[in-house]
């Protein structure tokens, strides 16, 4: 929910619609290592037309929002049909529920972005039985099959959180209000920050705020943190779309939000990327966040369901769109796209996603 020097765009941009052979030439052009050869589960390759289903986790966030704008442009620009996108809700047991009803729909191919790692598994394993290609968006399953996890490295989230952090304050406490543990996303993060910080910054305290990606929570927990802890110097969100307002609203309402450069301010770093964050980094109210690539996200989801449907596969190694399929634990490929730091020196920089945001 959903780690990030600034990505060229440009560059990875494929315009237009490209016919089978073509997608392939261009991966096996582009990037040496990572290749894709003919072939599916049934033995043949499709031609990649057919419906697709497209699932979101929720619609409550800005970067949702927007990757939920970018999907039809995406698909479009990809030569993908896919069906208007479903919203489970921040409901793990009604995703799956999706997951069928798009099945019994018919679709050829499902984009799906999990809110549970574990619980995903029940969907992935429907489609496998009917014999439709799964990609996940954002949250990498623990199980299940899927043809490739369209992702950005959730560790270097909180690695970058905590670099930053630990430059700007010398010693004292932070607070990391966490994302939900039964995603991996979550766990990257958390487990990332906490022993980056115990390698690397040993004079800061790490003080946590589990809020499971949500406002209400990260609001009343970081309220009562404050209460008991008004010497707090640093905040790390795992969520701008969820925790950017409730943070900023929560210190506003103690007299704490002071703007960079202002006596007693709060250095926050943030995750996600959103016209929002870079405003509030625009006016010093916070300093920066780690932007995922909602467009990326919803450009290589389409274009990774579209090889599946085909019959590719892929292997591990670097890209033409300056990022990396690496192979997680479980067997799962997983391209690990490019998250840049934004601050006050990048935050104009059109090419940003952030920033085309109309």
């Amino acid at each position: 929910m959903p780690g990030r020097t600034v990505r060229k765009r440009n560059r990875s941009r494929m315009v237009g619609t490209v016919a089978a052979a073509a997608v392939a030439s261009l991966v096996l052009g582009a990037c040496g290592s990572t290749k894709d050869s003919a072939g599916s589960a049934d033995g043949g390759g499709g031609d990649g037309t057919g419906k697709v289903g497209v699932i979101l986790p929720l619609l409550t966030s800005p970067f949702w929002q927007s990757y939920n704008d970018y999907v039809p442009k995406m698909a479009k620009s990809e030569g993908v049909d896919a069906l208007k996108t479903v919203n489970s809700n921040s409901d793990p047991s009604q995703q799956i529920t999706d997951i069928n009803n798009q099945l019994n729909q018919g679709v050829e191919g499902l984009v799906v972005a999990p809110l549970d790692s574990a619980a995903i598994e029940a969907g992935l394993d429907q489609a496998e039985r009917k014999g439709v290609p799964v990609v996940a968006v954002d949250v990498a399953p623990d199980k299940g099959k899927v043809a490739m996890v369209v992702r950005a490295n959730n560790v270097a989230y909180g690695e970058k959180a905590c670099e930053y952090l630990g430059k700007q304050i010398p010693s004292g406490k932070v607070v990391q209000i966490m994302g939900d543990l039964a995603s991996v996303n979550g766990r990257d993060r958390s487990e990332a920050f906490r022993a980056c910080v115990k390698k690397n910054f040993p004079e800061l305290k790490v003080l946590e705020i589990p809020a499971k990606w949500e406002s209400d929570t990260a609001a009343s927990k970081l309220d009562t943190l404050l209460n008991a802890n008004p010497d707090i110097k640093g905040i790390y969100m795992q969520a701008g779309g969820v925790y950017l307002a409730p943070t900023l609203q929560t210190l506003k309402s103690k007299g704490m939000l002071k703007t960079a450069g202002q006596s007693g301010h709060i250095t926050i770093v943030s995750n996600d990327g959103i016209p929002q964050e870079y405003d509030a980094i625009r006016k010093g109210q916070i300093d920066a966040t780690v932007s995922q690539p909602a467009d990326l996200y919803a450009k290589y989801g389409m274009y990774y369901i579209k090889a599946a449907m085909q019959g590719k596969t892929f292997e591990p190694g670097p890209t033409d769109h300056d990022s990396t399929i690496v192979k997680l634990p479980s067997g799962i490929l997983e391209d690990q796209l490019p998250a840049p730091l934004v601050t006050k020196e990048n935050v104009d920089d059109p090419e940003l996603w952030g920033n085309t945001v109309k």
